[in-house]
């Protein structure tokens, strides 16, 4: 029994197929991959901002990949969907759009990006200059481990342990590793750096979400963390620990040269008004707490990566 009737027409199926790559989640992907590729780029005086078209390639490779890896997560969670309140609009539940369609959307649209991404991206060589028309293997395997961890790892981790969380960070703690290895065609200490900032974002991020929705988890039989800590003790101690961690991982772009002190006084800032609501909600586990700690996560990370370009060196 689906959730809601069929959208009729061709109107209905393109929103259809726009609510299957969830462009809003997507749409932070592509936010990392312009902060990843600025902290990679010299930020010479005369062309202080990285070339347009690699911007442009990179950014929609990464989004058109995060937007495939999502279509095919829906795919795969379709039967799942229909027993949480939450989903049960989704294309596949309601039945708009059929599994065959859903997986070849996903598919299709992973593999234009990863290609977008593989030859949109010609790295800065060593004599500073770019060649169009080269290949990038680097960030396209990046980019292809979005979607292989997302898809075939995280996805299926979700009804067996509730470590799935910190699994599901890796594929999004990538996009900015991505959008950096663009610019310098291999890898290099900073981009670990910039995944490290998004893993330890990711977790108090998605608890705050996860608890509100504990229960319809529970319906679907997945084992995400609040599902199993009923109490919520461990769940508040998770988000303490990985809320504690950000607070050091974004003071590392000044610690190790990549910004300088305008960066850090902001991030020291930003970290404080996002931890004291991740701290009241620890504590409280109240859903009203978690919702604020939501919007404080959410506004947290743009403004963090706006400072870290800003100030870059």
């Amino acid at each position: 029994m689906t959730a809601a009737a069929p959208a009729a027409g061709r109107g209905g199926q393109l929103r259809a197929y726009w609510e299957l790559g969830k462009p809003r989640l997507s749409a932070l992907a592509v936010f990392a991959v312009v902060a990843g590729a600025y902290m990679a780029w010299p930020g010479r005086t005369q062309n202080p901002h990285p070339p347009f078209d690699l911007l442009v390639l990179t950014t929609l490779g990464t989004f058109l990949a995060a937007v495939g890896a999502n279509a095919l997560n829906m795919y795969r969670e379709r039967d799942l969907d229909l027993l949480m309140v939450r989903t049960q609009g989704r294309p596949l539940p309601t039945g708009r759009l059929s599994p065959a369609q859903a997986r070849g959307f996903g598919v299709g649209t992973a593999a234009v990006g990863l290609l977008l991404v593989l030859f949109g991206a010609a790295p800065l060589e060593a004599d500073g200059a770019r060649h169009a028309g080269t290949a990038n293997p680097v960030a396209a395997l990046v980019c292809a481990a979005i979607v292989v961890s997302y898809v075939l790892v995280y996805t299926p981790m979700k009804v067996r342990t509730p470590l799935n969380t910190l699994v599901g960070a890796v594929p999004g703690a990538l996009p900015p590793v991505v959008g950096h290895a663009a610019v310098t065609g291999q890898l290099a200490m900073p981009q670990l750096v910039l995944f490290a900032i998004l893993f330890c974002w990711q977790v108090p991020h998605f608890l705050s979400i996860a608890w509100r929705y504990r229960d319809d988890y529970a319906r679907a039989g997945m084992r995400m963390l609040p599902v199993v800590d009923p109490t919520g003790h461990r769940t508040g101690l998770t988000m303490l620990l990985y809320g504690a961690g950000l607070g050091i991982a974004s003071c590392l772009p000044f610690l190790l040269g990549l910004a300088g002190e305008r960066y850090v006084v902001i991030a020291v800032l930003l970290n404080a008004l996002f931890f004291v609501p991740t701290l009241f909600a620890a504590l409280t586990r109240k859903d009203r707490a978690m919702r604020l700690t939501f919007v404080a996560s959410i506004t947290y990370l743009p403004l963090l990566f706006l400072a870290m370009v800003w100030d870059r060196r």
